[in-house]
């Protein structure tokens, strides 16, 4: 029980911080910039658009910009671990 639950929080902690990079990746935010015809580019694009031509700072599109050039920042870091920890511990409800 309770030591099933641990395994599954912690899993699921460090599942989602391992996998926030390679997922980061997968979409078009790569540690060159956006990849071009990628999800990523499609929805800067959007985001360009519907701000009149910029992408505006602190959106989502420029946080995950920022996190695939440079990687997770601590703070980001711990809420992808939180949030991965969580969905372990709804798992165990299931």
């Amino acid at each position: 029980c309770v030591s099933v639950t641990a395994v599954a929080i912690t899993a699921g902690a460090g599942g989602a911080v391992v996998s926030a990079p390679i997922v980061l990746g997968a979409v078009g935010f790569t540690s060159v910039g956006i990849a071009a015809g990628s999800y990523a580019a499609s929805m800067m694009s959007a985001a360009a658009v519907a701000n009149g031509g910029g992408v505006a700072a602190g959106s989502a599109v420029a946080v995950l910009q920022s996190a695939g050039m440079a990687g997770l920042s601590g703070a980001a870091t711990a809420a992808v671990g939180s949030v991965g920890g969580a969905v372990g511990f709804l798992a165990t409800l299931i």
